[in-house]
């Protein structure tokens, strides 16, 4: 397996933080490192930082909201980005969820796969050179009636890989079909059908194989001795994924979560977290629900649930590493690695 990292979590002091974290992850090897958006920082600017500070590691966008711009914004930040760190972008699309779209951006989040096609399928026309004329059900370029024209990015042509973080059967099955790569949240390798095999699926339906497509799935990295403490940490995450990265109705990592036999668990989490108990939230998370999802424990424990993930098809994994301190990340960083590279 590959092995890359995720910088995206806020968790960084400082730029100089995160500057040294992922200085340390390229002279270590680490294949990429990741950064996401939410409603803080976004994904690209720090990848234009990073492009400055390093060499050789890969630099992902994990993931860019494909609502939250234009798609040809979304083309030429990803072309940016690509140029400034001489050609190691690679560009991670995904719909979010209606509480951030609708509630953050002003969008409405109907027909959010469609939205996402039509964003792969107008940057794919951008990176390859071609002039931007598109009819969708979203994007219509350029705009009828109007004094526009097609336009092409003044970039060069340029392969940018593209990399879906999706959640829905449909959207697992299209990543499958189109993409470079998936970025799988929620994934258990206990439970590879629940979205694997659905992405494989959709490999399969457009006569492609999995052979060189990129599965990238996070695994939160704990190695200690004090193992109940370690599931303890974890907990918080798993509540806020389930009571606040969607709506009541709309939840990706919730219906993850419930097709890995946890339905009755996330709704419970959910409903608490909605009622603002959020403490009880925490607390009814069953260990679990944190095991299944990540690799816990004393070396031993931790080099076993890795295994899992190479054996289920795991190409990449993204190490989430906490630590009170950057150094201490780094000190878990240099470890996790070595257990990695050693199964």
């Amino acid at each position: 397996m590959r092995i890359s990292v995720g910088v995206g979590d806020y968790s960084f002091g400082d730029t100089s933080e995160m500057e040294a974290y992922v200085g340390a992850a390229e002279r270590l090897g680490v294949d990429a490192a990741w950064t996401a958006e939410a409603w803080g920082q976004d994904a690209a600017t720090s990848l234009a930082f990073l492009a400055a500070k390093t060499r050789r590691i890969k630099l992902g966008a994990g993931i860019m909201q494909a609502t939250a711009r234009a798609p040809s914004m979304t083309a030429m930040t990803a072309m940016s980005v690509n140029a400034l760190s001489g050609g190691r972008f690679i560009l991670g699309l995904g719909s979010s969820g209606p509480q951030l779209v609708e509630g953050f951006h002003g969008a409405s989040f109907q027909a959010p796969l469609t939205r996402l096609k039509e964003t792969v399928e107008i940057c794919r026309m951008a990176f390859a050179g071609e002039k931007l004329r598109y009819t969708g059900r979203h994007y219509v370029l350029p705009l009828p009636g109007g004094e526009g024209r097609a336009l092409r990015l003044s970039h060069p042509p340029a392969e940018i890989p593209i990399y879906l973080a999706t959640l829905g059967p449909k959207a697992l099955e299209y990543t499958g079909e189109v993409a470079d790569g998936w970025l799988g949240h929620s994934f258990s390798p206990d439970h590879p059908e629940a979205l694997l095999d659905v992405v494989r699926a959709g490999a399969a339906k457009a006569g492609r194989d999995l052979q060189d497509f990129d599965v990238v799935v996070p695994a939160g990295v704990l190695i200690g001795e004090n193992v109940q403490e370690l599931i303890d940490s974890r907990k918080p995450g798993v509540a806020f994924n389930c009571g606040a990265m969607g709506s009541q109705r709309t939840n990706f990592y919730l219906d993850a979560f419930a097709r890995a036999g946890y339905a009755d668990d996330a709704r419970a989490v959910q409903a608490l977290w909605l009622q603002g108990r959020r403490e009880e939230a925490v607390k009814r998370v069953p260990d679990s629900m944190v095991t299944e999802f990540a690799a816990i424990g004393t070396a031993e424990m931790v080099v076993d649930r890795l295994k899992k993930y190479r054996d289920v098809g795991v190409s990449t994994l993204s190490l989430r590493i906490q630590g009170k301190t950057v150094n201490e990340r780094i000190a878990l960083l240099e470890q996790a690695v070595d257990l990695v590279r050693g199964i």
